[in-house]
């Protein structure tokens, strides 16, 4: 009979395979848009930046969709805890940290898109999801409002890129310098 491992020397539990898949396809999707969108505000009033506007909108909607599929997966789906090794190895300003900046990024999924639906709205632009599926508009259209919303959109997504950032180097400093295999919980399983 082998005996147990402690929480000490045990390895990390993993995430759920279903809460892996949401959290990088969200993640590929958010930066993959935050790309976008700083480019397509460059481009000169075109058929190109048109296309990239309605994708900017559709893939901004998939977003909140996703968002709110993962929010009700944790909420049902209780996360793994941190193992005690590394719960006692972070001093209280990272736990403080680690908690404020998932709150926080949860927020700011939610915020940074329905900022550029409802400027959307109050600028007069509709979003016709995928081409086909019409959405109620969030305002009426206003363009004062609109140009108020704008920098809304702007600023939320740069907060949310920021802590993201910051949500990355964590992780890379837990893998190449902690090396306590924090990391390894969200990753895909190898076989």
């Amino acid at each position: 009979m082998t005996p147990a491992l402690s929480d000490d020397v045990a390895p990390p539990q993993r995430y759920s395979t279903v809460a892996i898949v949401l959290h990088w396809l969200l993640a590929l999707v958010i930066v993959a848009m935050f790309g976008v969108g700083v480019y397509m505000t460059d481009l000169p009033f075109s058929p190109l930046r048109l296309k990239l506007y309605n994708w900017h909108k559709w893939a901004g909607i998939i977003i909140l969709a996703l968002t709110v599929l993962r929010l009700l997966w944790r909420v049902t789906h209780r996360p793994p805890a941190l193992p005690r090794a590394i719960r006692q190895a972070m001093p209280e300003w990272q736990m403080q940290a680690y908690h404020a900046t998932h709150h926080v990024m949860y927020a700011l999924f939610f915020a940074v898109p329905l900022a550029g639906w409802a400027y959307s709205s109050a600028a007069g632009f509709p979003i016709v999801l995928f081409g086909q599926i019409p959405l109620p508009d969030l305002l009426a259209a206003n363009k004062e409002l609109a140009e108020l919303i704008k920098p809304l959109h702007e600023l939320t997504a740069l907060a949310l890129m920021a802590l993201a950032g910051l949500h990355i180097a964590a992780a890379f400093k837990h893998h190449l310098v902690d090396r306590d295999g924090l990391l390894s919980r969200m990753l895909p399983a190898r076989s």
